[in-house]
């Protein structure tokens, strides 16, 4: 049984719940994004795999998931991009966001998102059970694919990227 860790607006622990259940209930809980850059200072993306229980066949930040209950927030990135990408990489915390979205199945995504980046020009080795694509983006074709083609990325991945581009983050010399 995966769990989540709950959380009010400050980040302060307030209890954990079973990770479907937070989804159901809506509750917000504590979470991660990474997302590498190459040396290129492209950025590295992930299609999620079919079977994922919300957002599958969706393209998005290099990797995201939940810290474990007691687990420190970037090991847990750390841990994360290792397990879902097969790679390793210095991570560095960037910025906190809160957002709310409800999906077709009736599951609520209510998070305060922790988002780290990373420099990494590894091959990635993916978890089939997680990604099923991956590739290695230049940031403004990224930018114009997300305006053409809004709906084959995340939903959190939009609020990341637009946080990225309106406050100019320096992503690869800031990822060391």
């Amino acid at each position: 049984m995966e769990e989540v860790v709950v959380v009010d607006s400050t980040d302060k622990q307030i209890g954990v719940l079973e990770k479907l259940e937070a989804h159901r209930l809506g509750k917000l809980h504590r979470a991660i994004s990474v997302l590498v850059f190459n040396s290129k200072g492209e950025i590295l993306l992930q299609k999620r795999a079919a079977d994922k229980y919300h957002s599958s066949n969706l393209w998005t930040n290099t990797c995201c998931s939940h810290p474990r209950p007691f687990e420190d927030i970037a090991q847990a990135a750390k841990r994360r991009l290792r397990e879902e990408m097969g790679i390793e990489a210095s991570l560095k915390w960037n910025f906190s966001f809160e957002y709310k979205t409800n999906f077709e199945n009736g599951l609520i995504e209510n998070e305060l998102d922790h988002v780290f980046f990373g420099e990494s020009n590894q091959i990635p080795i993916p978890d089939p059970n997680e990604v099923s694509e991956w590739k290695y983006v230049d940031m403004e074709e990224l930018e114009i694919d997300m305006k053409n083609q809004p709906e084959v990325y995340t939903y959190w991945f939009h609020i990341i990227i637009d946080k990225i581009l309106r406050e100019n983050f320096i992503t690869t010399d800031d990822a060391n």
